[in-house]
C-alpha cells in the first residue's frame, strides 16, 4: 500500500528539502504557497508505506518541524518508474520493515479511541447484553456476535501507543476507557442476568455451571494466556502495518467480553467461585493484551520523535512492563494451579478406569464388560475432586457377585485419596441365539 505525503516547506528550507527528495530519487510536485504565511511552497510525493518514516526523518533534519504541516494519505495506485525503484529499494532493505510511520500510527491509534463516550458506553452495554444471552443460551454463535460489536480494540491499542510515544493524554484515555468498558460489561451483564432470573425466563433452579459456555470460564488454565497475548500482538501488528484491525478487534473482544459477562452472571446467581474464576480470567486477559501490545510496539522500533525523550520513554516502558508482568505472574499462579489440578483430574480418571478394567479382566469376572464410567465433581474453584463415580457394567443373567462393588469402591477410594460415592449399575447382556 502506498502513501501520498504532503509537506509545507518553511521559508529558507526549500532547497534543502528538494535536495533530500532528489537525493532519494523521489518524484514530487511543487506548489507555491500564496497564503502569505511562513511557508514558501508545498511539496507532494508518493512513497511506499515503509519509506515514509525514514524520508520524513531526513526532511526533519533539514529544519522541517512540528510547525510545518505534514499530511500522509493512503493511496491505492501509483504509476511512476521512480516510485517502483524506491519501492524495490526499501523492500530489499531489512532495516525498513513493512510498517507505517510513527505519526500515522499515533493518528491511527487516536482514531480508534471512541470520540463519543455515550456511544462507546452504548455499544459496550449492547455487546454485554448479547454476550450474556449467548452464554445463558449456550450459543457460541451469539457470543461471537457480541464480540463483533464490542468497541474494545481502540482503548487497548491507545494505551500501548501512548506509552511508546510518551503521549500521556492517549495513554490516560486508553486506560480510562478500558476500565469503563470492563466495568460497564460486568454491570450490564449482572443487571440483565438478574432480570432474566427474576423474570423466570430461564428454568427455575438452573445450574449455570451446567452450561458449557459458562463452565469453561469457571476454571481457566494457562492456555488462556495464549489467546490474550496473541490478541494484543495481532492488534498492534495490524495497526502498525496499516491493515484493517476489525477482525483483530473481535479477537481482543473474545478475551474480554465473555469473561466479563460471566462475572455478571455469577453475581446475578450469587456464585462467588464463578465470579472469582472468571474475574481472574478477565484481569489476566486485560493485562496480557496490554503487555503484548506494548512489547511488540517496542520491538518494532517505535520511539518518540525527539531523541531527548527516548530515555524518559524507555524508563516509563520498563516500569509499565514490570507492573504488567508482575501482575500477570501473580494472577497466573491461579491459572497454574487450575492447570495442574486439571492434569491431576485427567490422570485420576484414567487410573480409575484402568483399575476397573484390570479388576474385570480377572477370570472370575470374565463375563462382565465395562460399558461406561461417569464422574461427578464438587464445585471447587482450585482443586477439582470427584464426588461421585458411576460405573455401568454389562453382566450376564444370574446372580451378581456382591464383592465386586465393594472391591471397586475400595480401589476408587485409594486412588482418589478420599471417600468417594461409588454407584455400580449392572445392565443385563443377553447373547444372541
Amino acid at each position: 500500500m502506498a502513501r501520498l505525503v504532503f509537506v509545507t516547506v518553511p521559508a529558507g528550507k526549500r532547497d534543502a528539502v528538494l535536495d533530500v527528495l532528489d537525493d532519494e530519487g523521489i518524484s514530487y510536485t511543487l506548489t507555491d504557497e500564496t497564503s502569505n504565511r511562513e511557508y514558501t511552497c508545498a511539496v507532494h510525493f508518493p512513497l511506499p508505506t515503509n519509506a515514509v518514516e525514514p524520508i520524513l526523518d531526513r526532511l526533519r533534519e533539514t529544519g522541517i518541524n512540528d510547525d510545518a504541516i505534514t499530511v500522509t494519505v493512503e493511496t491505492q495506485t501509483v504509476v511512476s518508474r521512480n516510485y517502483d525503484q524506491i519501492k524495490d529499494r526499501f523492500t530489499e532493505d531489512e532495516d525498513s520493515p513493512e510498517q507505517i510511520a510513527r505519526e500515522e500510527l499515533q493518528s491511527a491509534a487516536d482514531d480508534l479511541v471512541p470520540a463519543s463516550l455515550p456511544i462507546y458506553a452504548a455499544m459496550t452495554i449492547v455487546s454485554a447484553i448479547i454476550a450474556t444471552a449467548g452464554l445463558l443460551l449456550d450459543s457460541a454463535a451469539v457470543v461471537v456476535g457480541s464480540m463483533v460489536i464490542a468497541p474494545l480494540i481502540g482503548p487497548a491499542m491507545a494505551t500501548s501507543v501512548g506509552t511508546v510515544f510518551r503521549d500521556r493524554d492517549l495513554f490516560r484515555d486508553g486506560v480510562k476507557l478500558q476500565i469503563i468498558g470492563a466495568t460497564l460489561t460486568i454491570v450490564s451483564a449482572a443487571l440483565f442476568a438478574i432480570l432474566i432470573r427474576t423474570g423466570n425466563l430461564v428454568p427455575p433452579g438452573l445450574d449455570i455451571l451446567s452450561i458449557s459456555q459458562i463452565r469453561e470460564r469457571f476454571r481457566p488454565d494457562v492456555l488462556s494466556l495464549v489467546v490474550a497475548l496473541g490478541s494484543g500482538a495481532a492488534g498492534v501488528i495490524s495497526l502498525a502495518s496499516g491493515v484493517s484491525s476489525a477482525l483483530v478487534g473481535v479477537m481482543i473482544a473474545v478475551a474480554l467480553v465473555p469473561p466479563a459477562a460471566t462475572v455478571g452472571i455469577a453475581i446475578a446467581w450469587g456464585n462467588t467461585a464463578l465470579a472469582v474464576g472468571s474475574g481472574v480470567l478477565l484481569l489476566v486477559n486485560l493485562l496480557s493484551i496490554n503487555l503484548a501490545a506494548l512489547l511488540v510496539l517496542w520491538y518494532m522500533g517505535y520511539r518518540p520523535e525527539k531523541w531527548f525523550r527516548i530515555e524518559q520513554t524507555r524508563k516509563t516502558f520498563v516500569k509499565r512492563v514490570g507492573v504488567l508482568l508482575i501482575s500477570i505472574l501473580i494472577l497466573s499462579a491461579f491459572l497454574g494451579t487450575v492447570t495442574f489440578s486439571s492434569y491431576q483430574t485427567a490422570t485420576s480418571e484414567q487410573s480409575i478406569q484402568n483399575d476397573i478394567r484390570s479388576i474385570l479382566d480377572e477370570p472370575v469376572y470374565s463375563e462382565f464388560v465395562l460399558l461406561e464410567v461417569q464422574f461427578e465433581y464438587s464445585e471447587n474453584l482450585l482443586a477439582q475432586r470427584p464426588s461421585k463415580v458411576t460405573i455401568l457394567i454389562g453382566a450376564p443373567r444370574g446372580e451378581i457377585p456382591p464383592e465386586l462393588g465393594d472391591r471397586l469402591n475400595t480401589r476408587i477410594d485409594e486412588i482418589a485419596g478420599r471417600n468417594v460415592a461409588v454407584q455400580v449399575r449392572y445392565l443385563t447382556v443377553q447373547e444372541p441365539g
